[in-house]
């Protein structure tokens, strides 16, 4: 802590002081009391008394002595005196504040007896809880919150109180209370109190005078994985550092630092932890922040004392004996006097920090045994046996080390080992964002780092990051100071990368480099106020600190002491002159409470000075700093550096790699540039970089380990040569390597890039590289790295094996290995087992099917089973020949209980009914943890399959999956089992429906159908989404001789026509009785391919649903024909429903046809009734059915028979376009045809309605939903409806419709009036282009109408066809506004009927000009009963002459036309263009036809009539002749009697 914060503190006595008054012993005088007065009104006992206070009566103490000592010499408290220094204490208080006593002596006075008989209150109130406290304390109730409370108001009042408690106690003879209270609290506070101190800041780098940081202010928790009790280390820190980056965090379980002693529930009690971590990493910060937490109160309060222990301070103690309570006590003086044995009531934990810096031999073999802490003992002797448990058996251990001294402390004495990592790349880029505060600064530097794989990596390390932040920030200060001082603002912006200079950092060389200039730039600045841009060195102080850092580089120390610095010529004066010159490179330590030590900043910073060193003494005496001794011929530059990298080579450790990458990169020109005045420059530098560079490469011809490798791999990096690791990146980015012969150098350029490569290695596959036992061995440092290795199928040997296992006897990844289909034999698995057996081997999967094994293997595998460090949980032995014997050994291993095999692979290695008893009973001895077994392709036999049966029923028994089938079967086994809930072996029918399944599944439940263990003869697959890759699978099963299936439901799949023909296939060969196909989209060409399978195939298929598919006419008839085979076994085929059945057997009965053939159904005066309508509700529901025409005229259907009908037309609407409703009393069922009409998908084209009872209310619903749906319908006939005008208006706005697509419309006695008709009219005008029939017959359209219509006819784009107005009151006036309409539109009209009407000879007369005009093109005409006389008869036919070749039908009945009438007709007929038709004359008066006779005799009017009506007149004299001549045409006469 600084001066100032220990004088912002409380004055605190010496603890020889305070021990004496604890212990009742007498005090000097001279001890000091601080004031707290002005905190409050509670009184301190800790108070200063003033020089001029008298002594009490009776007491032994000096006046200046605290209130404390006064206990402590016995005498009795006199509170008198404590009021008399009250009152002295406020009334100088008040001086002080400026109050003048003269003017208010008087009424303070008169206030003073009030305030002490309030203070006094206070005072015992007070007391008396902190009494209560002390009762809690010693009846063991809440002591944690006492001491806590004690720690947070360390105010010297509470301290007062428990003296006077403690002192009390003892005078009462109750020293065990007092002991308790003493050591529960005071012995823990006040070491609390002093750990809080010394622990709460933090130093960054070194830590200088007010340069400190709060821990809790920046701490970031690190990163700690719990690990093994056993490392054995080869590489160096750097090396572990790239290593532990690519690990996988998702196999580590992580702890966090508070935890670090709490057990799982499966774990013993954990007393020793080891904690490891290269150095920088955050061990010691680790250990500051669990005993701040701790001192704090935070964290660990079940802890009663942490003792911190450094080693590099006890190093000094190592000559000395002592006990542990001494060395305690030197360490912590306040806890002198603490009995930490007593009654075993305290939880300690002692904190060994900085193994690797421990000089001890730590003995722990040769050490003998000490169990009493209060035994002098030597250091060595007394760590020893407190890491072992001897003294105080039941404290806590931490320890903290580097990897390489880890092994220092035996195995059995760690129950946890953890090891602290570095940042993960996230936590660098937070770092230098934290570290730096311009966020551009910042991104610029993380920028660069992440350009240099080799900077990256080694930013794991904290250390590392401070250093290239400090360096890294200087650089862009510097340049932007420098392009501002030259007016170079634009480039001021440039980054780090852009500038491109040399004095960039890209390599760890050059960012140490920078940053020794920058350190000595920085002292010269501080202590000699030089601020050129050249550094000053001074050679002989580097070079003492260089002969420092080599010497202890060799012997592995990084903390020196005196005698270590007089060996290198350096005196402690001098040292602490370095210290203070380069405050970030070399630092002076003082301990806890002993002596002084020395340490770089980091290892690496070491290495760096070291290599340095190496270069001035090869500058210097031209001698090599590995023999400088000899008297030899001077050294060369290339002499030292091929001596490094042997010297490096041979090293066990690496530790030596690091300052190999230094001293390489020293060597460079542009590097040396930077040490200019230190280092000599020389020129031969280009001939010497070629020269190592070559001498390395041929290093790699010695096939050296992995870790050597990469290290020289760096080398050259640090070399600037990427030749070798370009060559293989070329090889992979071709992918040319499983061809490639590749030179050893080549191999382990491979092993580097694939190591270094961004993206990390998961999954090895040798495959993709070469299939060989040298390939495998070469990359075993790959696999060591990765979570998966395939190593199937590569042609590997025992070889391979013997280097797997040294790859499973490191610190690997490695979980699952697969080695199937290789030659390793019993030989090479016994070396497998081997490395299995070893504590560090995690592998969790081993695959080794198809390896050549036998029973030989089984023997080793057991014993990897049994042991205690078996990991192994899924075991493939598959199409290995182990046989029963073999089988019988294994089981050995499945009955130990260290045996946690879940899954387990012995698929086709000849075991029969012997194996499976001796799996079963090991499973029986052994139930917990297999879940799977795969017993496929063996022979159980009856009694085996029965004994594993068996095992599954047993309650204890895990094993969830049992494979008997192949792997399809067997996962249809699995899926089935989960969905019925039963063991499938055991089924005879089997429902799947409404699972989507789907082809694949089905493909796996086919090959289980197939097996012959499969009994299942009931298969319902109703709605499972399969398509016709399902149906060649079931095919395969209809075909199979195995199969029992009898019964196949394939309903509501989507299998088509293509899928059905593969079912077919197998329908060929099938003994399937019952197949159900319904809604399937099965169309003709399905029904054919059915059809022509069960012709080949009678015999068996007794029942056939094809319900609610799409056959078709011909498919439907290829199936009944079928029926008729009388090969043929097939009794009952369904295409409908039972209803839908029975109706159409009735509607076959009536029109003698089977309905599914017809595409017009007519059941006109039918009556049905209700049974009869629903089942052809059934029928029209059907996808069977394809009525596109319905007719149901006069059928008596009620209104609810009305609503069922259009119901069931809903839900098929798709094929019926007309539909005839016609004569029957629908009334309120129009609102359900309605709803029809509104369906989109009903394309209805011809609607007849009429005589149907529908009112204008009804007529309002109808046109509603005609306009929502209106495009299709083409033909209306509403007729004999009583609409009248409020309906038919609302049918106009139908009209009026755009989309309106209206042929045809029939309004007959529709009581239409005049009104209406002009509605109807006006609104044919806004779409008149569509419609070509209109029938407004029997309405009285009067003369409005009339015009209205008129004016309609005369529009050229209303091109109606046929017009009636039959018995519409029309008049000859109506008859030539008509005409005359028509003249002017005249080419469209084919049929005109205007029977029933009043014409006279104006209107037939208009009519005649019409007829005879060329472009009218009349057909048929109607003027039945229009009192056309003879002479209308004669102008009539005279016109008709004219233009006679178009008209085919002419009805001019009850007209009294007569026989002048016919001889007129006559004349039209004789005509050779006449082509009439039909010719009807009823009723007319007629008595003599001959001269028809003799036209029809004589003209070939006969080759085109059809039809002669002369019913109802007297024509008896000559219709004999008549009937003559028609006799043998085509013509049909007809003469009825009137």
């Amino acid at each position: 802590m600084s001066e100032k914060q220990g004088k912002d503190s409380p004055l605190e006595m010496s603890l020889s002081e305070k021990h004496s008054v604890r212990s009742g012993s007498h005090v000097s005088s001279s001890v000091s009391v601080k004031s707290d007065w002005s905190k409050g009104s509670i009184l301190n006992f800790n108070e200063k008394k003033t020089s001029s206070d008298k002594s009490v009566s009776g007491s032994l103490v000096s006046s200046s002595v605290s209130v404390k000592s006064d206990w402590s010499k016995g005498s009795i408290l006199n509170f008198s005196q404590t009021k008399t220094l009250l009152n002295k204490r406020f009334q100088n208080r008040i001086l002080e504040s400026g109050f003048q006593p003269q003017k208010s002596r008087s009424n303070f006075e008169d206030k003073l007896q009030w305030i002490f008989h309030d203070l006094e209150n206070k005072i015992f109130e007070f007391l008396k809880k902190e009494l209560e406290k002390c009762k809690t304390i010693l009846k063991k109730e809440n002591t944690q919150f006492f001491v806590k409370d004690l720690n947070e108001n360390r105010c010297r009042v509470k301290e007062a109180a428990l003296d006077l408690t403690l002192y009390f106690l003892r005078e009462m003879k109750q020293d065990e209370a007092a002991d308790t209270l003493e050591g529960e609290l005071f012995f823990i506070n006040q070491l609390k109190c002093s750990l809080q101190k010394k622990y709460q800041c933090v130093f960054e780098g070194i830590a200088q005078q007010g340069d400190s940081t709060l821990l809790k202010n920046i701490y970031t928790d690190l990163y700690i994985t719990q690990g093994d009790s056993e490392q054995v280390n080869t590489e160096h820190e750097v090396r572990q550092i790239e290593v532990a980056s690519r690990r996988h965090e998702a196999q580590e379980i992580q702890v966090e630092c508070r935890n670090l002693f709490e057990a799982s529930e499966q774990d013993k009690q954990i007393r020793t932890v080891l904690t490891k971590g290269v150095a920088g990493i955050g061990k010691s910060v680790s250990v500051q922040k669990f005993v701040l937490d701790w001192a704090e109160g935070k964290e660990n309060q079940e802890i009663s004392f942490i003792f911190p222990l450094p080693f590099r301070e006890m190093n000094l103690k190592e000559k000395e004996k002592l006990s542990l309570m001494e060395l305690i006590t030197q360490f912590y003086p306040e806890t002198k006097g603490l009995n930490l044995t007593r009654r075993n009531r305290f939880k300690v934990l002692f904190i060994l920090d900085g193994l690797d810096e421990c000089r001890l031999p730590l003995n722990f073999a040769g050490n003998e045994t000490c169990r009493d802490v209060s035994s002098p003992a030597s250091l060595d002797v007394l760590l020893t046996n407190l890491i072992k448990g001897n003294l105080l058996p039941s404290a806590l251990i931490w320890i903290t080390s580097r990897p390489a001294a880890a092994s220092k402390i035996p195995p059995d004495c760690i129950e946890r080992l953890t090891e602290i990592r570095g940042f993960n790349d996230e936590q660098k880029e937070e770092y230098f964002r934290k570290r730096l505060t311009d966020e551009n600064q910042a991104k610029e530097i993380i920028d660069h780092i992440k350009q240099s794989k080799s900077l990256f990596i080694m930013c794991h390390i904290p250390v590392f990051c401070w250093i290239s932040a400090t360096v890294l920030q200087n650089i862009l200060q510097e340049k932007r100071n420098n392009d501002v001082k030259h007016n170079q603002a634009d480039d001021a912006s440039k980054t780090l990368q852009e500038s491109n200079t040399e004095d960039t950092p890209k390599t760890p060389t050059q960012m140490y480099t920078h940053f020794l200039r920058f350190q000595i730039q920085q002292s010269r600045r501080k202590y000699d106020g030089e601020y050129t841009p050249d550094v000053s060195w001074d050679k002989d102080a580097i070079l003492s600190l260089g002969k420092l850092a080599f010497d202890n580089l060799q012997r592995n120390n990084l903390i020196f002491y005196d005698t270590d610095l007089e060996a290198c010529g350096i005196d402690v004066y001098k040292a602490s002159v370095y210290s203070g010159m380069c405050t970030q490179i070399f630092k002076e330590e003082t301990g806890i409470a002993l002596g002084t030590m020395y340490c770089f900043v980091h290892l690496s910073i070491q290495e760096f000075i070291a290599a340095i060193y190496a270069h001035l003494i090869l500058d210097i005496n031209k001698k090599s700093v590995f023999d400088q001794d000899s008297n030899s011929r001077n050294e060369s530059m290339i002499d030292l550096l091929k001596t490094a990298v042997n010297k490096a080579l041979e090293s066990d450790n690496g530790h030596l790699d690091l300052f190999l990458r230094f001293l390489l990169g020293l060597s460079l020109q542009s590097n040396r540039r930077l040490l200019r005045g230190l280092l000599t420059q020389r020129d031969e530098i280009n001939q010497i970089k070629e020269e190592i560079v070559q001498y390395i490469k041929q290093k790699f011809e010695a096939n050296l380990s992995p870790e050597r490798s990469i290290n020289l791999f760096y080398c050259l990096n640090e070399l600037n040569d990427q030749t070798l690791v370009k060559e293989i990146q070329t090889h992979l980015s071709k992918g040319s390597l499983s061809s490639a012969d590749l030179s050893p150098a080549q191999w382990s350029a491979l092993v580097f890039v694939l190591l270094t490569s961004e993206e990390e290695m998961e999954e090895f596959e040798l495959q993709k590289f070469m299939k060989s036992d040298e390939c495998l061995i070469r990359l075993s440092a790959v696999i060591q790295t990765c979570k998966r290795a395939l190593l199937n199928d590569c042609n590997l040997t025992e070889k391979s094996c013997s280097a797997l296992t040294s790859v499973l006897r490191s610190d690997t990844n490695l979980k699952v290995l697969n080695m199937s289909n290789n030659n390793l034999q019993d030989s090479g698995l016994r070396l497998l087992c081997s490395g299995m057996k070893d504590i560090k081997c995690e592998l969790e999967v081993l695959r080794l099917s198809k390896c050549d094994l036998t029973e030989e293997s089984c023997s080793a595998l057991a014993s990897v089973l049994s042991s205690g460090f078996n990991s192994l949980k899924d075991l493939d032995l598959s199409n290995n020949n182990l046989q029963n014997s073999g089988v019988k050994l294994l089981s050995d291993g499945l009955k130990d209980s260290n045996c946690t095999l879940e899954k387990l692979g012995l698929s086709d290695c000849n075991i029969s009914e012997e194996g499976y008893k001796a799996l079963a009973s090991a499973l029986r001895s052994n139930p917990s943890h297999l879940i799977e077994l795969d017993l496929r392709g063996n022979d159980p036999g009856q009694s085996g399959v029965k004994e594993l049966a068996e095992l599954l029923q047993d309650p204890h028994c895990k094993l969830k999956t049992l494979r008997c089938f192949s792997p399809s079967a067997d996962e249809a086994c699995q899926f089935v089992s989960g969905i019925v809930g039963k063991n499938l072996l055991l089924l005879k029918e089997l429902n799947l429906n409404d699972h989507q399944l789907g082809d694949t599944r089905v493909n796996q439940l086919s090959a289980l159908l197939q097996d012959k263990h499969c009994q299942i003869n009931t298969l319902m697959l109703r709605n499972c989404a399969l398509r016709e890759e399902s149906c060649s699978a079931l095919a395969s099963v209809l075909r199979s001789e195995s199969s029992s299936l009898k019964d196949l439901d394939l309903s509501n799949n989507n299998l088509q026509d293509s899928g059905v023909k593969r079912l077919s296939d197998g329908l060929k060969d099938s003994k399937l009785e019952k197949l159900s196909l319904s809604d399937c989209s099965i169309s003709e060409e399905g029904c054919k391919a059915l059809t022509s399978a069960l012709r080949s195939n009678p015999s068996h298929l007794i029942e056939l649903n094809l319900g609610g598919n799409d056959p078709g006419q011909s498919g439907v008839k290829e199936l009944t024909n079928l029926l008729q085979d009388p090969h043929c076994t097939l009794k009952t085929l369904r295409f409908l429903s039972s209803a839908a059945d029975e109706i159409c057997q009735h509607v076959a009965e009536i029109v003698g046809k089977n309905p599914l053939l017809l595409t017009e159904l007519n059941l006109s005066n039918h009556k049905l009734g209700d049974t009869r309508v629903n089942q052809l509700s059934a029928l029209l529901q059907d996808k069977h059915c394809k009525f596109n025409t319905l007719i149901l005229r006069c059928c008596s259907i009620t209104e609810q028979q009305c609503e069922i009908l259009t119901s069931a037309l809903k839900s098929n609407p798709s094929h019926l376009r007309e539909l005839d409703l016609s004569q029957n009393k629908l009334e309120s069922g129009v609102k359900n045809l309605s709803d029809l009409l509104k369906n989109h998908q009903c394309k209805l084209e011809k609607l007849n309605l009429c005589k149907c009872s529908i009112t204008k209310e009804q007529c309002e619903i109808l046109t509603s939903a005609l306009k929502s749906n209106p495009s299709y319908l083409r033909e209306l006939d509403l007729s004999e409806n009583q609409i009248r005008n409020t309906g038919l208006n609302l049918l106009c706005d139908v009209l009026k419709d755009s989309h309106c697509r209206l042929q045809t419309l029939r309004l007959s006695s529709c009581e239409m009036t005049d009104e209406a008709c002009s509605a109807v009219t006006s609104a044919l005008k806004s779409n008149p282009s569509h419609l070509r029939e209109l029938n407004l017959s029997y309405n009285k359209l009067g003369d409005s109408g009339v015009k209205n219509l008129s004016y309609l006819l005369m529009k050229p784009q209303f091109k109606l066809e046929k017009l009636h107005l039959c018995n519409c009151s029309i008049t000859e006036e109506q008859c030539v506004i008509l005409t005359s309409a028509l003249k002017s539109n005249p080419s469209h009209l084919r049929e005109l009927n205007l029977s029933c009407n009043e014409l006279a000879d104006s209107g037939v007369k208009n009519l005649s000009d019409l007829l005879m005009k060329p472009q009218f093109r009349l057909e048929k005409l109607h003027l039945y009963k229009c009192s056309i006389t003879e002479k209308q008869c004669k102008i009539l036919t005279s016109a008709l002459k004219s233009n006679p070749s178009h008209l085919r039908e002419l009805n001019l009945s009850e007209n009294q036309i007569r026989n002048t009438g016919v001889n007129l007709l006559c004349d039209v007929l004789k005509d050779s263009h006449c082509k009439l038709k039909t010719l009807r004359l009823l009723c007319c008066g007629i008595s003599d036809v001959s001269s028809l006779t003799q036209c029809l005799k004589n003209t070939k009017a006969l080759q085109f009539l059809k039809e002669v009506n002369l019913s109802y007149n007297s024509i008896e004299a000559s219709k004999q002749q008549l009937i003559d001549v028609i006799r043998n045409s085509s013509c049909e006469l007809r003469i009825e009697d009137q």
